[in-house]
């Protein structure tokens, strides 16, 4: 079971819509009171795969929330937390853009609605299973990104989410883990190499081959093998770890696919997302 939850403009439309290509039965807007009945109800029926879109559109959310996860603890069920997050002047682009109040809104601001939602949501989002920000990706790198975490693979212990980015553009708030590269040399610099990408035969080789580079990565893969086994035995099975330049067009573009490429190599599902190529 999936709980899929967080900000409104979030995109947990399209999450939801996403997980039923992936032939997961989806029930939106519903009251955490019935959560568990609807559970029972799966469990007749033999469906595997349920997801229950919740938010404050339910008006006693907050107060239903503790009754609900202990409902479901009794009836032997622990379900996963995808939490949509996005930045506050995205949701707001957002919500003009389909002419809609916000549902926290009332007679305020639209972004007095946005705090009052990232309040009562604050709980969830700590005790969030996957958190995804959405707010520099389209709507298929979104459903790329739900397609990749729930659909297929279901026996992997853990699934991880390489991020490039650039610290110029801000951290990326769904991370799990931060690195930096900008210890290395910086391609941006030569210029047969700065309107290229880290996707680059060129750009790659030149990063890798910098003093450093294949210390960190040898260290790093051996540091996420070392916290595979605490994340599994916790409950954790979807892992982001981010990893930085300057720009995020060069070297984390790079180390991100290299280290990627080391990680399935040694079977660990790992997806690689290039944030800010394209923003430089």
């Amino acid at each position: 079971m999936v709980i899929v939850t967080g900000m409104s403009g979030a995109g947990r439309s399209t999450a939801a819509n996403a997980l039923e290509d992936l032939d997961w039965y989806v029930v939106d807007n519903l009251p955490p009171t019935l959560v568990e009945e609807v559970c029972a109800q799966a469990r007749r029926s033999n469906l595997t795969k349920l997801a229950v879109v919740i938010d404050v559109r339910t008006r006693t959310f907050f107060e239903q929330l503790p009754t609900m996860f202990a409902d479901l603890n009794r009836a032997g069920v622990l379900p996963e937390i995808l939490y949509l997050e996005a930045a506050d002047d995205v949701i707001v682009r957002r919500q003009e853009s389909v002419r809609r109040p916000h549902p926290l809104q009332g007679d305020g601001r639209l972004l007095d609605g946005i705090h009052r939602e990232r309040e009562t949501l604050a709980t969830l989002r700590a005790a969030a299973d996957l958190v995804v920000d959405t707010s520099a990706i389209n709507i298929h790198q979104l459903r790329s990104r739900i397609s990749y975490t729930y659909g297929g693979e279901e026996d992997a212990p853990l699934k991880v989410t390489l991020l490039s980015f650039g610290f110029k553009n801000g951290l990326p708030v769904d991370a799990d883990l931060v690195l930096d590269v900008r210890f290395l040399p910086n391609p941006h610099w030569i210029p047969a190499l700065r309107p290229q990408t880290g996707l680059s035969r060129e750009v790659s080789e030149y990063v890798l081959s910098r003093d450093g580079a294949e210390e960190f990565l040898t260290r790093l893969q051996a540091l996420i093998e070392v916290m595979i086994g605490g994340y599994v035995q916790e409950g954790k099975r979807f892992v982001t770890i981010a990893i930085g330049c300057t720009g995020g067009k060069h070297r984390s573009t790079a180390m991100a696919e290299e280290l990627g490429r080391r990680l399935r190599v040694a079977g660990l599902p790992t997806k690689v997302l290039h944030r800010d190529l394209g923003r430089e």
